[in-house]
C-alpha cells in the first residue's frame, strides 16, 4: 500500500471547469498547502481535487462493472483491463484496474483518501469562509472518504482504514500498516457517513444546479449509508465461512464467521430512512412525459421510453446521486451501445462502434409479458424459444411487422423490448418519432446492422439498448448523442435494497411486496402475487423467504440492468462462482441466413472461482509492506 505523507512542498490542486458540472476538474500545478486554503477559491479548488479520484463509471472498457463481468461482452479486437479480466486474465505481478495503486485503468483511492485527509486537517483555516460553508464542506469530504474506503472494501475485502494521514515524522513500522477486519472497515465507513449527516450540514439539494451538480447532498448521504450496510449484511461478508482461515500477518481473522441477522433488520431501517428523506425532499420514480415532436406513442412505447428515461434523462426525479465528471464516458459507452446502422442511409457509417453485446443468458433473465421467467411461465413456449417465428400486427411496437426473428423475442416484457435492441426489434427515435414510422435493427450477416468486419458488429446479436438514448441519431457519418450523467444511484435502487433488507430480516410480507409492486407496475406487469399465482409453475414461490429472494435478485438484474449491479450483486450473493462462470453465447452473427443466423454459438466459457471474488494486490504492494496479506488464492 502506498503510504502518504503530508508534504507542504507538495499539494495537487485542480481548477474547477464550468461544464455543467462541478467535479469536471484539470491540473492547477500550484504547489503549496498555504496557498490552497488561503481563500474560499483556492479552497474550492481543493474540494474539486477530492472529487476527482471518483472511478471512471460507465466507460464501456473502463469500468470494472462494464465489461469486467458477464452482463456485457466485447469482440476480441479489444483487449482493455476491465475485458481482460472478464476473460480470467487477472494477476498478482501488475494487476488490472488496480485500485490500491492507481494503475491499469484503476483510480488512486488511497491518494484520494489521502487528499481528502489534506482537506478536512486544514479548511477550517480559511479566512474568508463563512462557518456553516466551511462544516458543510467538511461533512461533502468525510462521505467522500467513506465512499473512498467502500470502493476499496468491495474490491480487495478487508484493507487498511486511514483516518488520518501518518507525519512525516512516522517510523517505518508505523507506516507498515495492517488489514483491517471488514467489519471494522464497515464500522468506521458508517461512523464517518453519520458524522455529516448527524451534525445537520449536509444540504437537502445543491443550490446552483449549473455549477453543483454532483456534489454530496444528505439524500445521497443517506442512500449511500443504506448501499454500505446492505453490503455489510450479503453473505459475502456477513458469516462467510469460505473465509474461516483468512487471517492478517498479525493474527486477526477478518472475516466474522457467524452470520448475523441483525444486519440485515439494521440495512433494511438505514434504507427506510434514506427512502422516506429521498421522498420527502421530491425524488419520485421517473415517467416519460412526451413532447410535442413525437406523434402516435402508444402505451407500449411510453412504458419502454420510461425504463430507459429513468437511466438516461438527465437528472430527472429519481436520480438521487450521479457523476456528471463521467458524461464524456458516457459519451463512448453509448457508441459502443448503438448499431453501426439503422438503415440504407447509415449502411457505410461507423460513427458508433456498435461492439457492445448482451450474452444470451442475460436476455434469458428478462421476464414474459406475464411478468415471470421464461422457465416458470406454464403459458410460455419456452421448448420452443429456438424456433423462428414472424410478427404480426399485434407485435409492431415490438418487432417490424413481417419480420422473422426468434420465438425467444416474442410475449416478453416490456422491459426486454425497451434494454434490449435484437435482430427485428424496433428501435424507436434516432431522428423517427412516430410510433408508426419507426425504426428496427437488421443484425445478420450483409444486413444493415448485421457484421461486415472483425468489429463494428455485436457479437451475440443482442445491443444494450437501454444504454442508449432515444434522441441519439446518425448523420453522414457523425454520431450525435445526447449525453448524460453517469447514475450512481436511483429511487429504484432503495426500493429494491429494501425488499431485499426486510425479506432477509424478516421474510416475506406485503411491505416487501409492496415495493416490488411498485416497480412492477410502471413496468406494466402485474403484481408478484398474480404473477406467480397464475402464471408461474411455482406458484407460491413468492410465499418463502428463498422464493422471494430468489424473485428480489431477478428484479434487481432486470430493472438495473447494464447499470453497473450485476458485477458486484453476484460477489456480495456469493453466487458468482455459479452465475459468473456460465457460458457466454449468442447467436451465430457469421450468417446470413434466419435459419443459420439463430443458432446458439458458445463465445466465452468464464470460470469463476473463490479467488476470484476480491481482487489481488500487487507482488510490489506486499515486497514494500510486510505486513500486508495477500487475498485468498492469489
Amino acid at each position: 500500500m502506498k503510504i502518504f505523507k503530508i508534504k507542504l512542498s507538495v499539494a495537487l490542486l485542480f481548477t474547477v471547469v464550468s461544464c455543467n458540472s462541478f467535479i469536471d476538474v484539470i491540473p492547477d500545478n500550484i504547489a503549496t498547502l498555504e496557498y490552497a486554503f488561503r481563500m474560499r477559491s483556492t479552497a474550492l479548488r481543493y474540494l474539486a481535487t477530492c472529487y476527482s479520484f471518483m472511478p471512471t463509471m460507465g466507460h464501456p472498457t473502463g469500468d470494472i462493472a462494464q465489461m469486467g463481468g458477464d452482463e456485457l461482452w466485447i469482440n476480441t479486437a479489444f483487449n482493455n483491463p476491465p475485458i481482460r479480466i472478464a476473460r480470467g486474465g487477472q494477476n498478482v505481478n501488475s494487476p488490472l484496474m488496480n485500485f490500491w495503486d492507481g494503475t491499469n485503468g484503476g483510480s488512486a483511492l488511497w491518494t484520494g483518501i489521502s487528499q481528502c485527509n489534506i482537506f478536512l486537517e486544514n479548511i477550517g483555516t480559511v479566512p474568508d469562509m463563512d462557518k456553516y460553508e466551511i462544516r458543510q464542506w467538511a461533512a461533502e469530504i468525510k462521505v467522500l472518504k467513506a465512499y473512498y474506503h467502500f470502493e476499496l472494501l468491495r474490491m480487495y475485502g478487508p484493507i487498511p482504514v486511514m483516518r488520518e494521514n501518518l507525519p512525516i515524522s512516522a517510523s517505518g513500522e508505523e507506516v507498515r500498516v495492517h488489514r483491517q477486519p471488514v467489519d471494522d472497515v464497515f464500522n468506521y465507513i458508517v461512523e464517518l457517513i453519520d458524522e455529516a449527516t448527524g451534525s445537520g450540514d449536509l444540504p437537502d439539494f445543491v443550490f446552483d444546479e449549473n455549477t453543483e451538480y454532483g456534489r454530496i447532498t444528505l439524500p445521497i448521504a443517506l442512500g449511500f449509508k443504506a448501499r454500505v450496510l446492505i453490503y455489510a449484511a450479503s453473505p459475502l461478508f456477513n458469516g462467510n465461512t469460505d473465509y474461516n482461515n483468512f487471517r492478517g500477518k498479525n493474527g486477526v481473522l477478518f472475516f466474522n464467521q457467524t452470520y448475523d441477522v441483525g444486519k440485515w433488520e439494521k440495512a433494511a431501517q438505514a434504507t427506510k430512512s434514506a427512502i422516506d428523506f429521498a421522498e420527502a425532499v421530491g425524488h419520485k420514480l421517473y415517467e416519460f412525459v412526451p413532447g410535442i415532436q413525437l406523434r402516435n406513442l402508444s402505451d407500449t412505447t411510453l412504458i419502454q421510453l420510461t425504463y430507459r428515461g429513468a437511466l438516461t434523462e438527465r437528472w430527472n426525479s429519481e436520480i438521487i446521486w450521479a457523476n456528471p465528471n463521467a458524461t464524456s464516458s458516457v459519451s463512448v459507452l453509448q457508441r459502443y451501445a448503438n448499431p453501426r446502422a439503422l438503415d440504407a442511409s447509415m449502411a457505410r457509417n461507423t460513427a458508433p462502434n456498435g461492439v457492445t453485446s448482451v450474452p444470451l443468458k442475460i436476455v434469458n433473465l428478462f421476464y414474459t409479458q406475464n411478468g415471470v421467467p421464461i422457465e416458470e411461465d406454464h403459458t410460455w413456449h419456452y421448448n420452443n424459444r429456438f424456433d423462428l417465428w414472424v410478427a404480426t400486427e399485434d407485435e409492431r411496437y415490438n418487432i417490424k411487422q413481417g419480420y422473422t426473428t426468434a420465438a425467444l423475442n416474442f410475449h416478453r416484457e416490456h422491459r426486454f423490448y425497451a434494454a434490449l435492441g435484437f435482430d427485428g426489434g424496433i428501435w424507436y427515435g434516432s431522428g423517427k418519432y412516430d410510433d408508426n414510422d419507426t425504426y428496427w435493427y437488421e443484425g445478420k450477416m450483409g444486413q444493415y446492422g448485421g457484421k461486415t468486419a472483425i468489429s463494428y458488429h455485436s457479437v451475440t446479436g443482442y445491443y444494450p439498448k437501454k444504454q442508449s438514448h432515444y434522441t441519439n441519431t446518425i448523420v453522414n457519418n457523425t454520431f450525435n448523442s445526447t449525453d448524460y450523467p453517469w447514475v450512481m444511484l436511483r429511487l429504484t435502487d432503495l426500493y429494491l435494497m429494501y425488499a431485499e433488507a426486510m425479506n432477509e430480516a424478516y421474510g416475506p410480507s406485503n411491505e416487501v411486496y409492496h415495493y416490488l409492486n411498485i416497480l412492477r407496475e410502471r413496468a406494466g406487469l402485474p403484481t408478484v402475487q398474480n404473477a406467480w399465482a397464475n402464471f408461474s409453475r411455482i406458484p407460491t414461490k413468492y410465499t418463502t423467504q428463498d422464493g422471494l429472494r430468489d424473485i428480489i435478485h431477478r428484479e434487481r438484474a432486470i430493472e438495473l440492468a447494464f447499470e453497473g449491479h450485476r458485477f458486484w450483486d453476484l460477489r456480495r450473493w456469493k453466487t458468482a462462482v455459479e452465475e459468473a462462470s456460465k457460458p457466454i453465447s449468442g447467436w451465430d452473427v457469421d450468417q446470413a441466413s434466419a435459419v443459420g443466423y439463430y443458432r446458439e454459438r458458445l463465445i466465452f466459457k468464464p470460470d469463476f472461482s473463490l479467488k476470484d471474488y476480491f481482487q489481488p494486490i500487487s507482488e510490489q504492494s506486499l515486497l514494500v509492506n510486510k505486513n500486508l496479506t495477500q487475498n485468498v488464492g492469489w
